[in-house]
């Protein structure tokens, strides 16, 4: 399994932006999909965004037009801009990796994980 390291957590106003890096130990297009997936405390972790080994994307309803993930296969990064953010965005953010099959969108699908970096927004 690859070693997954998330960053760029924070607070921030309503309407603000972030950007969360995940970088992994090896080369991420040997990874297959990988995507972006958050949990709020008392809810189940809930996929929010996947990049293919393609390039080709696909987004959660509830961010899509706000989020944008992107990877640098080069330095083997992967990233998730966040814009327009809501208090609803509010919830430890993981990047995952190893996809084995099924939904992209799916926690399931995947063997690899970071530790998560936290998101506040205040309304």
């Amino acid at each position: 399994q690859v070693q997954l390291q998330e960053s760029g957590g924070g607070s921030v106003q309503g309407g603000g932006s972030l950007k969360l890096s995940c970088v992994a130990s090896g080369n991420i297009n040997r990874r297959g999909c990988m995507g972006w997936f958050r949990q709020a405390p008392g809810k189940e972790r809930e996929g929010i965004a996947v990049i293919d080994v393609d390039g080709s994307t696909d987004y959660a309803d509830s961010v899509k037009g706000r989020f944008t993930i992107s990877k640098d296969n080069a330095d083997n990064v992967l990233y998730l801009q966040m814009n327009s953010l809501k208090a609803e965005d509010t919830a430890t953010y993981y990047c995952a990796a190893d996809w084995r099959g099924g939904s992209t969108l799916a926690a399931t699908s995947y063997n690899s994980w970071g530790q998560g970096t936290t998101v506040t927004v205040s309304s």
